[in-house]
């Protein structure tokens, strides 16, 4: 009895243990890798036709139509695919959002209003299951940002195939977030009446608490000694010195307006995000050097009078007019559509290589990390994706290989795993 017993546990053990995922972080690069045959999108805006591009110790070392493989290289013969730079997801809650539904799994708020010493990059979750199927979709970095209160806290740059945080940071605390309380008028529920809310003064007053804190916290940064440490007041110092940026979330014109005050009053570096109506001010934008990334542009317009089409179309807008701006998406899980919206605004106006740099190059730019990625150029990481087909258009889009600092990362994920499961359940594979 004890034998069987033993064997039982011997057999549940070996099931457990062929369950386990075998999705795990890529190693360091150790050889030289030669693409060849491809076709090349930079992220600036070039394309090198059947080009070739080689990479070693995670650096691209050299790009052109007739550069030669290094010796001892891996030579990868691509037979036409197209090779992208990877995609860079901005101002999402990716790892630190599980299942929402789920209070136990979400770490991406904190309690209290006022919170820039909260650091989103320390309760990022690199086994996060979703994170495998953003790569999958040729999304290889991630701005990690913290919600809730006005001020919520510093967001990261990470790399999305790491072991742990540590592993994971790209650029640590980059930015700091601002929300503003929404001057949007709630939408109308007959069935469940509520008494009418003045948004404006609700506005003026939590404005008004935030303006409070940062004039304290300039007058506290200039004194050269304290009588106390105000932690509060430390995580700031960077944004007047211009070291961090001050990321404020809005959409209203007069929510916007209330940003660039922000960078006349105090001096910071800003970026709008959201700026659902950013094509309206695309002149005080750019006078103020103020960047934008549009959240959610696969959505109806903020305002009933506006054209159906008006978030295709304002990308274009922004492009015209001279302004700085990235694609980005709401929530995490999501991120995965970030080509397609890509590849919309690319029909609504913008070049396909104008609609790849608002998802790389510009991104890049924004988050302050242009001079590491964000496109495929000598010096840079090699942070690289390849696809069969037109990245940017969901008909033909197959990504096969991707490289996070020249390691070829993994591209299985739950959701193909179960597929195949199912598959071979009714007989299809």
């Amino acid at each position: 009895m004890k034998r069987l017993i033993s064997t039982y546990i011997a057999v549940l053990s070996c099931m457990a243990a062929a369950a386990q995922e075998t999705i795990y972080p890529a190693k360091v690069q150790e050889t030289p890798v030669f693409l060849t045959n491809a076709t090349i999108h930079i992220g600036n805006g070039q394309v090198v036709e059947k080009g070739s591009l080689a990479f070693a110790n995670g650096k691209i070392t050299a790009i052109g139509n007739s550069i030669q493989a290094p010796a001892g290289a891996r030579v990868l013969d691509l037979q036409g695919k197209h090779i992208y730079p990877g995609i860079i997801a901005p101002a999402t809650s990716l790892g630190l959002t599980e299942i929402e539904a789920v209070r136990a799994t979400n770490d991406n708020e904190e309690v209290g209003e006022i919170n820039p010493s909260v650091r989103a990059l320390v309760a990022y979750n690199t086994d996060s299951k979703v994170l495998a199927t953003i790569r999958s979709a040729g999304i290889l970095l991630a701005q990690v940002t913290p919600e809730g209160g006005l001020i919520s806290g510093s967001s990261s740059v990470v790399q999305l195939d790491a072991w742990n945080w540590e592993d994971a940071a790209y650029k640590a605390d980059g930015a700091i977030h601002l929300y503003l309380p929404s001057l949007q008028p709630p939408a109308a529920n007959p069935g469940r009446p509520t008494p009418p809310k003045d948004r404006t003064a609700e506005f003026l007053e939590k404005t008004g608490e935030v303006r409070a804190f940062f004039r304290e916290a300039k007058a506290y940064l200039q004194e050269n000694k304290h009588a106390a440490t105000n932690l509060k007041f430390e995580a700031v110092r960077r944004l007047f010195s211009r070291e961090q940026k001050l990321f404020i979330h809005a959409d209203l014109v007069k929510e916007m307006l209330v940003a660039v005050d922000f960078a006349r009053e105090f001096g910071f570096d800003v970026v709008i995000v959201g700026g659902a109506d950013a094509w309206l001010i695309p002149d005080l934008l750019k006078q103020h050097q103020i960047a934008v990334v549009l959240v959610q542009p696969h959505s109806l317009p903020i305002m009933q009078d506006d054209d159906v089409d008006q978030p295709y179309k304002t990308p274009a807008q922004l492009q015209k007019a001279g302004v700085l701006f990235c694609l980005g998406n709401e929530g995490f899980w999501q991120q995965r559509n970030l080509t397609y919206e890509a590849g919309t605004a690319s029909t609504y106006g913008l070049s396909k290589e104008e609609a790849l740099s608002a998802i790389t190059l510009n991104t890049a730019r924004i988050l302050g990390i242009d001079k590491t990625t964000g496109s495929l150029e000598t010096g840079k990481d090699a942070n690289i994706t390849i696809s069969a087909g037109d990245l940017l258009d969901m008909r033909s889009s197959t990504v096969t290989q991707a490289f996070i600092q020249g390691r070829e990362v993994s591209l299985d994920n739950k959701q193909k795993q179960l597929y195949e499961r199912y598959k071979y359940k009714y007989g299809l594979k």
